[in-house]
């Protein structure tokens, strides 16, 4: 199964970023990828009033394009994530997409982690703008294998990966736009720790570069197998890489080192708070 991760460099200018979106998602399905994985808010990226006005609902344009490449190419899109618009919602939601080759939506996850954090002496507030969501979302391709689904700063929670890995997720996609910081600092080691612990595929799709507000993401979009062994990883531009999944291998892997099922939940209980 071939994959791409796709890096951009989005702004608040939301046809220009589907242009380029439209552009890279062409290009890595003519190098033969079968999923395609956008980066967070592809769509929009700035501040809250910049993400409010060109914020959407999932019937708007960037989705409606999204269900018609995924028709028209024939592969599964993961439509990174968008600030999705919601009747009866004050705050928007910030939510990845996926759809199948028949340009059906076959899973929409709303992202459930905040970034409420200070990175470099800036804070970044997310949950002002955004509302958290409250469901893990698992799919399936169009070729059966089955999907987790993740954004950004979901990363540093493993009890999501492992609920994923648990549910059978084989692939776990995450669209991001990891600062420069926590990219230079974080990203590969995060990304491959959930990899190994859930003997699972990821493919982290980042946005790299400036964006408007002063705010920077660091590139790097990578896929990493099963082992955590990287099988390729985008340079400083926008872009796109692609990998193949082999999937025999991962299941010798999770036989082999069966770390998934030795798991022994009854053991495992949270701390009671006092």
């Amino acid at each position: 199964m071939k994959v791409a991760a796709v890096q951009m460099s989005s702004t608040a200018d939301t046809a220009a970023n589907l242009a380029a979106a439209d552009r890279l998602t062409r290009a890595a399905a003519a190098d033969g990828a079968e999923l395609i994985v956008l980066p967070e808010k592809w769509t929009v990226i700035g501040s809250g009033e910049q993400l409010r006005e060109g914020a959407q609902t999932l019937d708007g344009p960037a989705i409606s394009w999204a269900r018609a490449s995924a028709r028209e190419l024939g592969v599964d899109l993961v439509a990174g994530s968008i600030a999705e618009r919601r009747v009866g919602e004050e705050k928007l939601a910030n939510t990845s997409v996926h759809v199948d080759p028949s340009g059906e939506i076959e899973a929409v996850y709303r992202k459930v982690h905040m970034f409420d954090v200070e990175v470099d002496g800036r804070s970044y507030n997310e949950s002002e703008v955004e509302q958290a969501g409250d469901e893990i979302v698992s799919s399936v391709t169009g070729d059966g294998v089955e999907l987790g689904l993740a954004i950004c700063y979901d990363l540093r929670f493993p009890e999501l990966f492992r609920i994923l890995a648990v549910r059978g997720a084989r692939v776990i996609v995450l669209p991001s736009a990891f600062t420069l910081p926590t990219t230079r600092d974080h990203w590969e080691t995060l990304i491959r720790a959930r990899a190994i612990e859930n003997q699972a595929f990821v493919i982290a799709a980042n946005q790299i570069g400036p964006h408007p507000g002063g705010q920077r993401s660091g590139g790097h979009s990578m896929i990493v197998d099963p082992w955590g062994v990287v099988l390729a990883q985008a340079p400083d531009r926008e872009g796109y890489v692609v990998a193949e999944l082999d999937l025999a291998y991962q299941r010798e892997v999770r036989a082999k080192l069966p770390s998934l099922a030795n798991r022994r939940p009854a053991a495992y209980r949270w701390p009671v708070a006092a």
